[in-house]
């Protein structure tokens, strides 16, 4: 049991958050006319899931569902309303968005919170470059001229950077990233990044953008890091005239990761393929799987319209505008 700040709530604990949870209310609020202007629908999806996302290297958080007749079945708490939400838009909700509490296992830093706010939006007969420009109005709406993380700053309202992510890879590491495909050893030796016993090419991917790339985008402006390697990108459609890469892109401010959003994959043959690999992943690495979630691919097979997704974390963009050093000190009361 962590006993350390349980006593949140106390007057004088509270009152030192206030300023950033008033902060916390007028960008939910501007956010929220922002969307209705577009057209969108806010929607509410369950919490409970047949799963709770479809990453490999999550962590989630499992409990039993008891029915009225006594039998037990298991849920999870999501991750993401990503599945539930493209469920609707396979309904006839072209366009539509939601702060949904998603929950995350064992994660925890000045960034993580194992219970946090999600902000996600989809667009039917959109591509993603439309989901660019929704993250530079969205930015735009902090109504402040710099975004603030340690000592770095970001004007939210000048022009995003476009940066594939074979350019920041050449850019910030020295590394051809396409030369490297499927050899971890490359990539290691060229990125001079140590390799594990066991890693992956993926495993060494993400060591480098932790350890050489992340820290270096959104410095001055936001920037947007798109065109990932398919093999990153399980719910995204393949960029047309480039199978090598996805649509798929992340948004980055002060060093730190604000959103991720596809060009979403619609073919259900190949999302079945997608999602059954990354269990066996998951399986290979964790021992551990989950069920796939056969009502989201029952949409898929009734036909979801070409479309556009955004994940963006409401509570970091939060900390970002008014310059908190810590996810804690934007939340009304943290999970202990």
């Amino acid at each position: 049991m962590r006993w350390s700040g349980m006593t949140d709530w106390r007057p004088d604990k509270l009152s030192r958050r206030l300023p950033h949870l008033a902060a916390r209310a007028r960008l939910q609020a501007a956010m929220r006319r922002w969307f209705a202007d577009e057209g969108f629908v806010e929607v509410e999806t369950p919490i409970l899931q047949v799963a709770p996302g479809a990453e490999v290297h999550l962590s989630g958080f499992v409990t039993e569902w008891e029915l009225p007749d006594g039998e037990e079945c298991e849920r999870w708490l999501h991750s993401s309303p990503e599945f539930a939400m493209k469920k609707l838009l396979a309904g006839g909700i072209p366009k539509l968005f939601q702060f949904a509490r998603v929950f995350r296992n064992a994660e925890g830093s000045a960034l993580h919170h194992p219970e946090f706010t999600m902000l996600e939006w989809y667009r039917a007969g959109a591509g993603y470059e439309a989901a660019m420009a929704d993250c530079a109005a969205l930015l735009a709406l902090t109504g402040i001229e710099q975004l603030r993380w340690q000592d770095h700053r970001c004007d939210p309202r000048a022009v995003p950077e476009r940066l594939t992510v074979a350019d920041a890879f050449r850019r910030h590491a020295g590394v051809e990233l396409f030369a490297t495909i499927g050899s971890a050893e490359k990539l290691s030796r060229a990125s001079g990044v140590t390799m594990h016993a066991g890693d992956s090419w993926d495993d060494v991917f993400f060591r480098v953008m932790f350890e050489k790339i992340e820290k270096c985008l959104g410095m001055g402006r936001p920037t947007i890091l798109c065109e990932y390697p398919i093999s990153m990108a399980a719910l995204a459609r393949a960029k047309p005239g480039d199978p090598r890469v996805a649509e798929r892109f992340e948004l980055y401010v002060c060093g730190v990761e604000l959103a991720n959003a596809f060009g979403e994959l619609t073919d259900p043959d190949i999302q079945r393929a997608r999602l059954a690999a990354d269990m066996d992943e998951k399986e290979r690495l964790y021992g551990l799987r989950w069920p796939v979630d056969g009502d989201f691919l029952a949409a898929l097979d009734h036909g979801l319209p070409d479309c556009a997704g955004v994940a963006l974390g409401f509570d970091r963009l939060v900390m970002l505008a008014t310059g908190a050093s810590h996810i804690e000190e934007v939340l009304w009361l943290p999970v202990r």
